[in-house]
């Protein structure tokens, strides 16, 4: 079985840990395009937010440099020189590896990693035992188990990306509007304040969309 390091696709998954909303649900070809779609969606969501926001990744630096790229600021604290460049505040990021490779000088692996910096005023910082993704990790497993173009190349739908991309956004409407989540026993729309209520699937096929 292949690393997931050395897969050539890609699902990305942005879920609100607390309501299991899932913010942004894309595949594709594993290329800057398909990370920075992502980290455009995250930082829209920082300057939306009247709060700080927290983002824990998987072992792909990617994530952190693209948001950095985007969002950072420049620190100027009247000292000569160039300003150090920081993550705004408010903004965290944190990285869980996975990989034996990221050890420090003592040979041991680092669990967790901040890879940019971060601004001086930024003070609501996440334990350690906080910094996870098994909410996502869950969430991929329940899409190998529900779409069979997850788990088979020959399905009709997993033969091109826009296909499998149709079965991604389906699965999102249901995920996020219909169903019930089995830890928040709510609709994560409802959790989050979007909507009152969950829809039926009656609901679904009745909305219109407009283009």
């Amino acid at each position: 079985m292949h690393p997931a390091s050395a897969s050539e696709w890609w699902t990305i998954v942005l879920m609100e840990r607390a309501s299991r909303f899932i913010w942004h649900l894309k595949c594709g070809r594993k290329e800057q395009k398909l990370f920075l779609e992502a980290m455009m969606t995250v930082a829209e969501l920082f300057e939306r937010s009247a709060e700080s926001l927290q983002l824990f990744t998987d072992g792909e630096k990617r994530y952190s440099q693209l948001l950095f790229n985007i969002c950072h600021e420049a620190l100027r604290t009247g000292k000569r020189g160039r300003p150090t460049k920081v993550l705004p505040k408010g903004l965290v990021v944190r990285l869980k590896n996975k990989s034996s490779k990221r050890q420090d000088s003592e040979g041991k692996l680092k669990k967790v990693e901040t890879p940019k910096p971060e601004h001086p005023e930024t003070t609501k910082k996440p334990e350690e035992k906080d910094i996870h993704t098994n909410h996502v990790e869950a969430f991929n497993s329940a899409i190998r188990r529900y779409l069979a173009a997850f788990r088979r190349r020959t399905n009709t739908y997993a033969k091109s990306v826009v296909g499998l991309q149709r079965v991604l956004d389906i699965f999102w409407m249901v995920h996020n509007f219909v169903r019930s989540h089995f830890t928040t026993r709510e609709v994560p729309a409802v959790a989050l304040g979007i909507i009152e209520k969950g829809l039926t699937w009656e609901d679904l096929l009745q909305i219109r969309l407009i283009s």
